[in-house]
């Protein structure tokens, strides 16, 4: 089985995804696609070539914004009070294929993005806000820190991206 991340369209089966999360279904289903045509965000979907409308997970990625005093203390430094970072706004895998690696290779292909987004355009780093202390955990290994007033808050500098990458 090969596997593909492409931009969702109307050809993929939203309806049928569940990862368990009602919050995420929901915004797959209903949110989703309309705010990619509005330009709110992106959201990139995995299949596989066995079924190219099945959704296997899917994440969306999004821009932002952030007040750098939230930065932990080496970072809050280095830039000025506002900064342009990117932040991965949802992640989700069906329920009945967690636990398999499809997270981490969403995540991997979530960083290359931004990677590319980054020759084009300033960002600082990328955030997640995770769930809950698990998904905080999981989000640690890729080396996303906290931000000092909140645990479940993270940040992943550009830095440690293009290191990680080999840029």
């Amino acid at each position: 089985m090969q596997l593909n991340i492409e931009h969702l369209t109307r050809a993929h089966n939203r309806r049928e995804f569940d990862c368990g999360d009602v919050e995420l279904n929901r915004y797959l289903r209903n949110t989703a696609r309309q705010h990619s045509e509005k330009g709110i965000s992106r959201t990139f979907v995995l299949i596989s070539d066995d079924s190219s409308s099945q959704i296997l997970g899917y994440f969306t990625l999004v821009f932002c914004e952030i007040i750098v005093e939230k930065l932990p203390k080496p970072f809050a430094k280095k830039y000025p009070p506002r900064a342009p970072a990117a932040k991965l706004a949802r992640l989700a895998v069906g329920k009945q294929i967690q636990k398999q690696g499809l997270g981490t290779y969403m995540v991997l292909n979530a960083l290359d993005r931004i990677l590319q987004v980054a020759e084009h355009l300033g960002i600082i780093g990328f955030f997640v806000d995770a769930k809950d202390d698990e998904a905080a955990r999981y989000y640690h290994q890729f080396g996303f820190m906290p931000l000092p007033d909140s645990h479940l808050e993270l940040f992943l500098p550009m830095e440690t991206i293009r290191r990680a990458f080999g840029t």
